[in-house]
């Protein structure tokens, strides 16, 4: 005859239930997908940090890098550090020659084998523990798209970024809510989290390969009406971006003005 608790924990993952694990274990595997560019000197730092975390947190997750046409050793790091654990699976997947973030992080994800894909930036400005805020809600069935965001929790911000650059991307995230309905007040932070069985024929209508596919993601996900949250999360700014507000602010925008014609 079972007892009261086995009855209860039945109940957690019940038929029909919606949640994508038992709520009474630990964190639920998911895909961390690491997009990298020239990132030899801090990528293996990065792994190491993420491998110690999910090694107690979640050990059914896997590590997904995507080398995004990198000319420097990244390639090489990846592989040894890789090669020095084998706890969490993990695989490389190469671009040559580069070709941008959002290609980098559509094909990661597209390569996932979990139910759950978390992409994060290679510098790791938020930090892996963050990773409940986002992988919860969705594997407890509430979300279908969890987002990292610096914008509604200033205080969770350790480093700031350089002035400049700071208020260029406020003006940025206020252009993308004009232009796009969005109501979101930080496309950019590079820490996504997404329930890939209904996210996963959006990833493969998306075309914007450069750093303006966050917008691009979200846009075509409330066009879905899928279920979404912007979710507070510490970060830190890390020297070393490969963003160049000069460079790529034009382009970035120009995509944003071409989801508006599809």
């Amino acid at each position: 005859m079972k007892d009261k608790d086995q009855d209860h924990e039945q109940e957690l993952v019940a038929p029909g239930d919606t949640r994508l694990y038992n709520c009474r274990t630990m964190l639920p595997p998911f895909s961390l997908v690491i997009p990298a560019f020239n990132e030899a000197e801090r990528i293996g730092q990065s792994l190491r940090t993420a491998f110690a975390y999910l090694q107690t947190a979640s050990p059914g997750s896997e590590v997904i890098v995507v080398n995004d046409g990198s000319t420097d050793g990244t390639s090489e790091i990846v592989r040894e550090v890789f090669a020095g654990q084998t706890a969490i699976t993990a695989r490389l997947v190469e671009h040559s020659p580069n070709r941008g973030k959002g290609a980098a992080v559509r094909e990661g994800l597209l390569a996932a084998t979990t139910p759950i894909g978390l992409f994060s930036d290679a510098d790791f400005s938020t930090p892996i523990d963050e990773a409940p805020k986002l992988v919860e809600p969705i594997a407890a069935g509430e979300l279908d798209v969890a987002f990292g965001s610096r914008a509604l929790d200033r205080t969770l911000i350790g480093q700031h970024q350089p002035w400049r650059r700071e208020q260029g991307g406020r003006v940025f995230n206020l252009i993308v809510r004009v232009a796009t309905g969005l109501p979101f007040w930080d496309t950019q932070c590079g820490f996504k989290a997404f329930r890939l069985d209904v996210f996963r024929p959006i990833l493969q209508r998306t075309e914007t390969d450069g750093f303006g596919f966050d917008v691009e993601l979200l846009y075509l996900a409330r066009k879905a009406n899928l279920r979404m949250k912007e979710i507070p999360v510490r970060w830190n700014h890390v020297e070393g971006s490969k963003v160049s507000f000069a460079r790529d602010s034009v382009r970035m925008l120009r995509e944003v003005a071409a989801l508006r014609r599809r």
